[in-house]
């Protein structure tokens, strides 16, 4: 995707107002490019916790005024319009990021498409449509947005005192960037991760190049490769992962699953769709295979967890498969 310049319009309520998840929205479309507009629709006093993200990110804010039954609707025109001007006066946007998956926006969409615009959905499974989905250039769940790290932090503080923490933003950078062969120039990664983390400075870990501490964190962790010339260094995935948890047994798979969905949970997702649950689950077990532990399909794991009251099977209005986690 060679485009880089986005406008992102938020749907608080789809995103639960935390500022964990808006940080990671943020930092995952912004790996993709810069963000120029940001606006966030339905504030109000109980998302003050997001203040300071809002305002480090220059991003405007739509206030929920409690006022009739059509509250909801009314946002969600205001974004549509705001999305159109934005499309029709500024030149220089050619990316929309739309953290919302109501169906409702899908000729919103079309139109953006129409335009020549690149448009990422963003939004949890419990609440995603089919449609919009489609509608889409990209569209990523929010969920694995959320979770795509171990650790339960939001960065908040920006502080690299630890190299791990780098070490894992830049993998998801090369993870997201890389070509087709999973190689990434070392000047578009530090390029990226200046824009997700400004005050970065390789200085401030004892290195007078980005290049030396590049290799410094290969020979540590082994988790990523350098390679090439002085002036044309690249760097890829070793495809080896840290902290990768062994196998899923007949033994322990129950335990395992309680983990995965322990930490959605934490992280504010009741209802999710099964498919990122596996997807979790292949994270930190690239080798999972329901087979393996005598189950023909996923849903029927999910089944067995049900009868375990670990979880509850429902289904939304277009018959897709929820899994409330109890």
């Amino acid at each position: 995707m060679d485009k880089k310049n986005f406008a992102i319009f938020i749907d608080l309520e789809n995103t639960g107002g935390k500022a964990v998840t808006l940080n990671r929205v943020i930092e995952k479309v912004k790996i993709k490019g810069d963000i120029l507009i940001g606006r966030v629709y339905g504030y109000q006093e109980a998302f003050s916790g997001l203040k300071e993200v809002l305002l480090s990110n220059t991003f405007n804010v739509v206030p929920s005024i409690r006022y009739g039954a059509n509250q909801k609707n009314n946002l969600d025109i205001q974004l549509v319009i705001d999305a159109l001007d934005v499309a029709y006066t500024n030149d220089l946007i050619d990316c929309f990021c739309i953290v919302s998956g109501d169906s409702d926006y899908t000729p919103l969409v079309g139109k953006l498409k129409s335009m020549g615009k690149y448009v990422l959905g963003i939004s949890r499974s419990e609440v995603a449509s089919n449609i919009f989905i489609k509608a889409c250039n990209e569209f990523i769940f929010l969920e694995s947005v959320t979770t795509d790290s171990g650790k339960q932090n939001s960065h908040e503080d920006d502080s690299y005192s630890d190299p791990e923490d780098l070490l894992e933003v830049l993998e998801k950078i090369i993870s997201d960037q890389s070509d087709a062969e999973g190689i990434l120039y070392v000047s578009e990664l530090k390029k990226t991760l200046l824009r997700l983390r400004p005050e970065f400075s390789e200085k401030s870990y004892g290195y007078n190049s980005f290049g030396k501490l590049l290799n410094t964190l290969e020979s540590k962790y082994n988790t990523i490769k350098v390679f090439g010339d002085y002036n044309s260094l690249k760097v890829k995935l070793r495809g080896e992962k840290k902290g990768v948890s062994g196998e899923i047994t007949k033994a322990n798979w129950v335990s395992v699953m309680q983990g995965q969905l322990n930490k959605l949970k934490n992280n504010g997702f009741e209802r999710v769709n099964p498919s990122i649950i596996k997807s979790e689950l292949q994270k930190e077990f690239p080798d999972f295979d329901e087979r393996q532990i005598g189950f023909k399909r996923f849903s029927d794991m999910m089944k067995r967890l049900e009868k375990e009251k670990i979880v509850a099977i429902e289904f939304n209005e277009a018959k897709t498969m929820l899994i409330k986690i109890l």
